[in-house]
């Protein structure tokens, strides 16, 4: 029986020199002498001993084992958390230095682009026609250009013509064709353009026209005036070579519109800098075609009555402001209402709609945001319905006068129409009953499209 327990003991001394215990070779040399002595081991407890430490070793192992397979796996997923903390600057970082040197790029080229083509506004040219003179000019220098402009100023009616004018100046584009050199060359009309005159001679209307001619040959311009007395017709003409065709300008206007709207949508400069590049672009482009204009003509372009009257409303909308007056009107609405919310939202439409008829409508939506988001926390109702029923009325009521909106301002502040008798009284009236038309079909139409739609908040105020 000893010899049986010694070779037993001898295999478990055997068994507990695994790799995975660790065990060296020393401490093994040690049990062997602690089983064959006799003071430290007994019959049976000696085997329940060694197989009980022997599966706490392995138990020990075995845990020692995942411990470190998940101390290595948390170690690798601190490093890539890492790696992916250090990369996002770097990308972000190089985003905004593609950024920043694509608009230097932009702005260095259509610059050099406006630079590089000199103003192409030619003189003014006098002439005198009359029924038995004509005027004729030979377009030498067409070159390969695409258009014609052609600017001519003189006594004639302005807008359309009603009744019958028996006096007028006609305008006839000519080309000859070169149809070989022993038969001669024919003249074909082109174009053919009648101006009517007005009785009154001092007036002086510039008219405009652009023209598409062929490459196929010489170009002329011929001029002659059919009176009912013999007199002559003083004019002034100037002409202009362009680059480019009508669609391809279309083209290029339109993708420079959808340029400065991308830039504002997608936010990816201030929208005043998105503006401003699409300006230069269009100044560029024009150079490029030819019409690149002069720097008195680009200030002329520049509206200074809008801008001073937006000036002037903007200031007045911030002194309301600083006043609390859009406060009182929110709180007032809320008191009249007594809680109700369609009520509230009712009154806080008409409010925004009736000032912004009279103040700028942007900025009085902008102050009323705050006010409408307090009063919505108050009674835990969902801010975004109110302020989208709000934009709705501040639109409507900005549209029934000259100064609620820029483009009102910018169509009252047109010479031409002015002095058509389109005022400030003018416009308010022609406008006037067709905003409370639409006004009183909003309504119906907000509850509408509200009505399946739950405007309090599923949670409680103060988690909100």
């Amino acid at each position: 029986f000893s010899k049986l327990f010694s070779s037993r003991s001898n295999n478990t001394g055997f068994t507990e020199k695994t790799p995975l215990l660790k065990v060296s070779s020393e401490e093994n040399r040690f049990q062997r002498m602690a089983l064959h002595n006799p003071d430290f081991t007994t019959d049976d407890d000696s085997w329940d001993n060694s197989s009980a430490e022997f599966e706490q070793r392995f138990q020990l192992g075995s845990e020692m084992t995942s411990l470190s397979r998940s101390a290595s796996s948390e170690k690798y997923e601190i490093l890539d958390n890492l790696h992916i903390k250090f990369n996002l600057p770097k990308m972000r970082c190089c985003l905004k230095f593609l950024k920043v040197s694509g608009l230097f790029v932009f702005v260095v080229v259509c610059s050099i682009l406006f630079g590089i083509y000199p103003d192409q506004s030619t003189s003014w040219q006098m002439l005198a026609v009359s029924p038995l003179e004509s005027f004729s000019m030979n377009l030498t220098d067409f070159r390969d250009s695409a258009l014609l402009k052609l600017d001519i100023g003189g006594p004639f009616v302005a807008g359309v013509v009603d009744q019958q004018i028996e006096e007028y100046i006609v305008v006839q584009i000519n080309q000859t064709e070169d149809a070989g050199s022993r038969r001669r060359r024919q003249q074909q009309v082109i174009y053919n353009w009648s101006l009517p005159l007005s009785s009154r001679r001092n007036d002086q209307i510039i008219t405009t026209r652009t023209f598409q001619i062929p490459n196929r040959g010489t170009t002329f311009i011929n001029i002659q005036a059919f009176l009912q007395e013999p007199g002559s017709v003083p004019l002034s003409m100037k002409h202009q070579y362009l680059h480019a065709t009508v669609e391809a300008q279309v083209t290029i206007a339109s993708i420079i519109l959808l340029g400065v709207y991308m830039l504002i949508i997608l936010e990816i400069v201030h929208r005043t800098l998105a503006a401003m590049l699409g300006s230069l672009a269009a100044l560029a482009t024009l150079a490029t075609v030819g019409e690149r204009p002069s720097m008195v003509k680009v200030v002329e372009w520049i509206d200074y009555e809008t801008l001073a009257l937006l000036f002037g409303m903007m200031v007045l909308v911030a002194i309301f402001s600083e006043t609390g007056f859009f406060d009182y009107c929110a709180v007032k609405a809320y008191r009249l209402s007594r809680g109700k919310v369609w009520a509230m939202i009712t009154l806080l439409c008409l409010i925004a709609a009736i000032l912004s008829a009279f103040l700028d409508n942007v900025t009085t939506m902008l102050l009323f945001t705050p006010v409408t988001i307090r009063l919505c926390e108050v009674l835990n109702l969902d801010p975004r319905h109110v302020l989208i029923a709000e934009v709705i009325f501040t639109n409507i009521g900005g549209a029934a006068t000259a100064v609620g909106d820029p483009p009102n301002v910018i169509i009252v502040s047109k010479q031409e129409l002015r002095k058509e008798g389109l005022d400030f009284a003018a416009f308010t009236g022609h406008m006037f009953v067709g905003i409370c038309l639409v006004v009183l079909v909003s309504f119906p139409f907000l509850r509408l499209l509200y009505w399946n739609k739950k405007l309090y908040n599923k949670e409680p105020s103060e988690i909100v």
